[in-house]
């Protein structure tokens, strides 16, 4: 069965489809919501049971902070 992944500019897969990623790009949009709301990193963290340096990874766009270039099918 085929599934579709996202792709930066060189080609390498982002975001949740990252043979690496640890986290959904749901969860992703969940705690850049709450930071939005006015909650802190450590707060964010105790909420979400991600490590406050996670969060502060994410918030600030070290982590998850590329958009596809293009979509690619792959097998599973």
């Amino acid at each position: 069965m085929a599934r579709l992944v996202a792709l930066n500019e060189r080609g390498q897969r982002i975001g949740e489809t990252h043979p690496q990623a640890k986290y959904t790009n749901l969860e992703i949009a969940e705690v850049l919501a709450l930071r939005d709301q006015g909650m802190s990193y450590l707060e964010i963290a105790k909420v979400r049971g991600i490590p406050k340096s996670t969060v502060a990874h994410i918030c600030r766009g070290a982590r998850r902070c590329q958009t596809p270039a293009r979509y690619s099918t792959v097998e599973r």
